[in-house]
């Protein structure tokens, strides 16, 4: 497995972490100073929810790439606050106990340890002081406080309405939890989603004007058909004879979905064509009119221009019905479709070459001359349904009197805690489990002390984590939410990291909150999240890790016999971060390798007093050039390019006989954010009496750094669709294996034979696939 010589000691990576482990926490390494932070960085990554089966490797991707950027930032001087917590409460936790036959409120203390035992044992730099879970009343007293605010505002409401019901977890179910007329998971959703664009108006020849609503105005003269919401009131009037049969029976088949499995949809488009046509009223042209359940009735005017270039929902549906795909906005060899709002317009006629947002300005402006567009702002808001009918969550703060009404628990008595109850199973009567037990329920009145009714019902795990970042640099003060002098300095959040399948409700409530902090005077900022990155999935098999497939793997027998930095970079170098990889074990043993050709080159330095003669030039330009390339891919999230391009450096300087401390050191920050604890002992090796994290990140010579390299256009039918940097003269072999490597060119040769290659030297690779 290793090439490591004997005689020096072998990389033992159990014993090392352990080592750097305890350190870290005796020197307080990763607790910055909160109050009077010279360059503060929050970097927050989303906290998990600690079910029994513990972090699992999906888990572990994902901590470990925020965690890579922490230590980076840490590295380039900043002061970085990175804290960890656990969402808590929740069904999942409450079915996971009733399916044991224990308490969630015995089991999830358990869960948390371990899931607290992992995430120290794969060296993330946690401020564990900072500590917080859900369910701790410390915690969720304030998440009361925060309902209340809600509620003294007029903006949390009890109100009869019709609601899903889901008749397994017994408890109400908002449409966004509705997958497929299925309960997904007992979440609360809202929509809330401010939409500022133009009607524009297409004429039928002879039939009624259609009005649609659309954000992006600028890209009028790219729609090639319309889409209307198959319950549209005009589609009476629009049927063909001939299609009417088909349409009718569409109607019908949409009817019997729910909204949300509409709203969220899938690759597989459907719909029918209505047998009539519109006038493009940029164009002139007679596009065609479709009726399709991914248009809803509730978003503008329930029909939209479909702009397949420039839209991922129409491209898809014009694929699947090969309607034509006109692009308007150039993409730099982005592929189709671009939604991209940075561009310029093309094919657009008069507006070619603006900016997208000067020329939607301009044909908006051109078009209401016209008689056929009107500059709107739309609003579409749905109620945030926060209660739930069950145990395990923070009850609502409302007591309920005959005479005076609803009334808030006072601040001073919160936080109303969650009792121990041994019946806590859910029933089908639509009641909450707590409604039983009337030493809790029956409670005096705050107003007038006649007697009063506790709400029973319980807030659900998204108003938890819609406010978690705001209480992490305040968690050490029991009076308040979040200390004002704290928030101003911390807050918002730097850089989130996290899934995409929090991206809309998660990302929707929390701004949805700080929106209303802003405007009562609590908080100085509405947007919590400026900078938010998306992590890929780790899959295995070909498949997403889940246990009904049973292929979920738990990290922890792989950090015992490899080693937590050994297992850090391994799932970073699996694919690109913000895309993910297949899991397979077989690639481990190629990163041990590495580590352990470092740790060589770092023992061998101690006994090289300087740089190597002869071929040192080229050493140093290769190290000018890696700096350059692991700064970059590191900030960009492009881990496992990085990676690469460490390896490369490793193998210049053994090709080289090179390994002085000038040249090995900055390898060994490098190192650093991927495998703290390995890069820790040799940095400690190397001479140096603080950590490698209190050092800065290697700086690169860009004259260094560029000499040797050119730019080579890379194309796929004749199509730009990259750039690259490489050697100058570089074999054609060596950069058609880089080309292939290439994210962006892997996407438009997909697997497809490369039938013939046109390499021009130094200039342009052609792939003919």
């Amino acid at each position: 497995m290793s090439d490591v010589p004997t005689h020096h000691p072998l990389y033992d990576p159990a014993a090392l972490e352990a080592k750097w482990q305890a350190r870290w926490s005796e020197r307080r390494t990763n607790e910055p100073e909160l109050d009077r932070p010279a360059r503060p960085f929050y970097n927050l990554m989303m906290f998990p929810y600690p079910s029994a089966e513990g972090l699992h490797v999906g888990n572990m991707f994902a901590f470990t790439g925020a965690d890579i950027y922490g230590r980076f930032k840490r590295l380039q001087g900043y002061d970085v606050f990175e804290p960890m917590g656990f969402d808590a409460f929740g069904i999942h936790s409450e079915n996971y106990a009733l399916s044991i036959g224990t308490n969630p409120a015995q089991l999830i203390p358990k869960n948390i340890a371990n899931f607290r035992r992992q995430l120290k044992r794969f060296g993330g730099m946690f401020d564990w002081r900072h500590e917080l879970s859900t369910t701790d009343p410390a915690y969720y007293k304030w998440t009361q406080w925060l309902f209340l605010q809600l509620f003294h505002a007029g903006l949390a409401y009890k109100k009869r309405a019709a609601v899903n019901w889901c008749p397994k977890d017994k408890t109400v179910l908002a449409n966004e939890q509705v997958i497929n007329g299925r309960c997904e998971r007992c979440d609360t959703p809202v929509e809330q989603r401010f939409l500022e664009g133009a009607e524009l108006v297409f004429e039928t020849p002879g039939g009624p004007k259609i009005t649609v609503f659309t954000t992006r105005p600028d890209t009028v003269f790219g729609a090639t058909y319309l889409v209307l919401a198959p319950e549209h009131p005009l589609v009476t009037d629009l049927i063909a004879v001939e299609q009417r049969a088909a349409v009718k029976g569409y109607q019908r088949e949409v009817q019997a979905k729910d909204v949300v499995a509409r709203r969220v949809g899938d690759k597989t488009k459907t719909g029918v064509f209505l047998g009539s046509y519109a006038r493009n009223p940029a164009t002139g042209e007679s596009i065609p009119i479709w009726i399709a359940d991914y248009v809803l009735m509730e978003y503008g005017t329930g029909a939209i221009m479909a702009v397949p270039a420039h839209d991922k929902r129409d491209f898809e549906f014009a694929t699947q019905f090969e309607l034509p795909i006109r692009q308007v906005v150039k993409t730099d060899g982005e592929p189709l479709p671009s939604v991209s709002e940075e561009g310029t317009l093309m094919n657009s006629g008069a507006f070619d070459g603006a900016t997208c947002r000067e020329g939607g300005r301009k044909i908006v402006a051109w078009l209401a001359q016209r008689g056929t567009a009107t500059p709107r702002v739309q609003y579409r808001l749905h109620d945030w349904c926060i209660s739930r009918q069950r145990y395990w969550g923070p009850p609502i703060p409302i007591i309920y009197c005959e005479r005076c009404g609803p009334v808030a628990v006072p601040e001073k008595d919160l936080p109303v805690e969650l009792p121990f109850i041994e019946d806590f199973r859910p029933d089908d009567t639509g009641i909450s489990p707590l409604a039983r037990h009337k030493e809790w329920y029956f409670v005096k009145c705050p107003d007038c002390g006649d007697q009063g009714r506790r709400e029973t019902d319980v807030s659900d795990t998204f108003l938890d984590s819609a406010w978690y970042h705001l209480r992490y640099p305040s968690t050490e003060f029991a009076d308040r939410p979040f200390d004002p002098a704290r928030t101003k300095t911390w807050l918002p959040v730097s850089t989130y990291i996290g899934g995409n399948e929090h991206a809309v409700l998660h990302l929707l409530y929390s701004r949805f909150v700080s929106m209303v902090l802003k405007d009562l005077g609590h908080i100085h900022f509405e947007e919590p999240f400026p900078k938010l990155r998306a992590h890929g999935l780790i899959v295995k098999d070909g498949s997403k890790m889940s246990k009904s497939r049973g292929n979920v793997v738990v990290p922890d027998a792989y950090i015992q016999q490899w080693g937590a930095d050994t297992f850090r970079m391994y799932l970073m170098f699996l694919g690109p971060f913000q895309e993910g990889g297949d899991f397979r074990e077989t690639g481990i043993v190629g990163i041990r390798r590495f580590l352990d050709k470092v740790w060589t080159l770092a023992h061998e330095a101690l006994l090289t007093p300087g740089a190597s003669p002869g071929k040192a030039e080229s050493v140093e330009r290769k190290l000018h050039q890696t700096i350059r390339k692991v700064g970059a891919d590191t900030e960009s999230l492009n881990y496992n390019t990085a990676i690469a391009a460490m390896m490369e450096y490793v193998n210049e300087l053994r090709e080289q006989g090179a390994r002085s401390k000038e040249q090995v050191e900055p390898l060994v920050i490098m190192v650093a954010p991927y495998a703290p604890h390995f890069a820790e002992e040799l940095w400690e090796l190397l001479g140096h009496k603080r950590s490698v994290f209190e050092e800065q990140w290697p700086r690169h010579d860009e004259g260094l750094a560029a000499a040797g390299d050119v730019e080579i256009a890379v194309q796929v039918n004749g199509k730009l669709r990259s750039r690259l940097t490489v050697p100058r003269g570089m074999p054609q072999d060596d950069v058609v294996a880089r080309v292939l490597a290439d994210e962006a060119v892997k996407k438009f040769v997909d697997g497809q034979k490369v039938k013939k290659v046109i390499y021009v030297q130094d200039r342009l690779v052609n792939l003919v696939v």
